[in-house]
């Protein structure tokens, strides 16, 4: 039996073994399995193919934090099921990213990725998809006014399920059972049923990004997103701020700014692309069978792209040179992110931008640094200096987040100074070696947690029990995420006008 489909990919599953023949006008993968079962794949055009890749060579290598699942039987007839549903994103979409991204690392733009550390499958609601999409684009207009250039907004959103663990197993009062690894892999509740990793969970997740990606797509492109709704809300915003010298300036200037548009009667009515605006997707690429099954050829220039988000990212527990993670993004043609952390080398992160970006291609990688405020002044440097060094063309962003957790009163938190203080020093950082701090990556919600002390509200380590709803990581609640966007619109501010950075938080 042959199954042959153009321009789609259609890997079969189970143990199969596969070649690559390549002729002039196509190429093509064959995959037999033991039971003698034929899958071709045809590839229109001349042959793109990543030398030596295909969507599952990355089950050839080693790989951490990939679940084992007890029932292989009902894993493969999942991943037969996602094999066959329609993409969530769409090859032009994750282009017309790294077209943006390209901006940004040419330093004519600056990158928003943020949103849940861990969604979770039993809080979807219009509601919270709501909130954090208006916060998420005050934030963006915040920067937009400090930067003076566009912002690309990219969302933690629609996708972001699975979370790599430190360690495999929990212990809970003398009873250990295993890790919880996001709802897509396991359960949160502690008991052996629910932490066992049920891969009918990916189809959940699957259509949980779907419902989310079509209320996201309505609010960009449908007017919710116009400029309109923006100066009600940045009015708003601001008007509720606390009278701080440091906030002052520019806080004026942003309700000036948006009172003067709304006089000018700049409305959607005269220009429909204040109506609109663009909005993209991301989450950790950890869980491969998952992108493998939605891995797709572009028909019109026979490249694979992975159409679970438009981005995806490595993250720090999972960036070895020669294992399954790296293995598999580096064939994918959608924007990239590797988070770098303390115990990344200068050397291996030049062997990991030669592995995932070997073109060269601004857009294409983006290098997430996640150093804690303790560690990123004497570790980031080199590797700056390295990259820069050797003429990489990267987009340097700023996690400050994954660096600065700590336990308090038994919750795990993040103190909003110590994020502040991380991302000062990245910007310093940057402005030392003359590189451009390209953007930020935070976890963060629209709702009124209380899940990181400090912030306008002083929220303190007493106040974490009031409303705390993190699955996983502690999240930045509302206002500390717009506060957050201020004091970076000041650092960008301060660089644009002066050429240095005069810092604005004191240490």
């Amino acid at each position: 039996m042959i199954d042959r489909e153009e321009g789609l990919s259609l890997i079969g599953r189970g143990d199969f073994y596969e070649t690559n023949i390549k002729f002039a006008i196509f190429s093509c993968s064959i995959s037999v399995s033991e039971s003698g079962k034929v899958r071709i794949f045809l590839e229109k055009g001349r042959s793109s193919m990543i030398e030596n890749w295909t969507p599952r060579s990355w089950r050839s290598k080693p790989g951490t934090q990939i679940p084992t699942y007890p029932d292989l039987q009902k894993l493969i007839e999942v991943e037969e099921h996602l094999y066959r549903y329609p993409p969530l994103i769409f090859a032009d979409e994750a282009l017309k990213l790294r077209k943006e991204l390209a901006d940004v690392a040419e330093r004519k733009a600056f990158l928003l990725q943020g949103g849940d550390c861990a969604e979770s499958f039993y809080e979807h609601d219009t509601g919270m998809i709501y909130d954090f999409f208006r916060v998420f684009l005050q934030m963006s207009v915040i920067l937009t006014f400090g930067a003076a250039k566009p912002v690309v907004r990219v969302g933690r959103i629609a996708g972001q399920f699975a979370k790599p663990r430190s360690k495999n197993m929990e212990m809970r009062d003398g009873v250990e059972l295993p890790a919880y690894r996001g709802d897509i892999i396991n359960g949160l509740e502690f008991n052996v049923e629910s932490r066992i990793p049920d891969p009918e969970r990916m189809e959940v997740g699957y259509r949980q990004s779907a419902a989310t990606l079509n209320l996201l797509r309505a609010f960009a492109l449908g007017g919710y997103a116009n400029i309109e709704n923006i100066h009600k809300w940045m009015l708003a915003f601001v008007e509720s701020l606390p009278l701080e010298k440091r906030y002052e300036t520019l806080k004026c200037r942003i309700a000036e700014t948006m009172d003067f548009i709304h006089v000018l009667g700049v409305t959607s009515k005269i220009n429909s692309g204040f109506q609109e605006t663009a909005f993209f997707t991301s989450h950790e690429a950890l869980l491969l069978g998952y992108e493998e099954a939605m891995t797709r050829i572009d028909s019109a220039t026979g490249h694979w792209y992975a159409t679970s988000a438009h981005m995806l990212w490595i993250g720090d527990r999972t960036r070895q040179l020669d294992h399954a993670h790296v293995e598999y993004c580096r064939g994918i043609q959608n924007p990239i992110g590797l988070k770098c952390g303390p115990s990344l080398s200068s050397d291996d992160l030049l062997r990991l931008i030669d592995v995932l970006n070997p073109e060269n291609e601004g857009g294409r990688l983006t290098l997430i640094a996640r150093f804690g405020y303790k560690s990123i002044e004497e570790s980031l440097p080199k590797l700056v200096r390295a990259v820069e060094r050797e003429g990489r063309k990267v987009i340097w962003s700023c996690d400050p987040m994954h660096g600065n957790t700590i336990t308090e009163n038994g919750y795990k938190t993040r103190s909003f100074d110590s994020i502040i203080r991380e991302i000062k020093s990245f910007f310093m950082v940057h402005h030392s070696e003359g590189s451009y701090p390209g953007g930020i990556h935070i976890e963060m919600t629209g709702k009124n947690v209380t899940e990181c002390t400090g912030g306008l509200h002083d929220l303190s380590v007493k106040d974490l029990a009031l409303r705390y709803h993190t699955h996983c990581d502690p999240r930045l609640n509302a206002s500390q995420a717009l506060e957050l966007a201020l004091l970076v619109a000041g650092f960008l501010k301060d660089s644009r006008d002066s050429g240095s950075l005069r810092m604005v938080v004191n240490n």
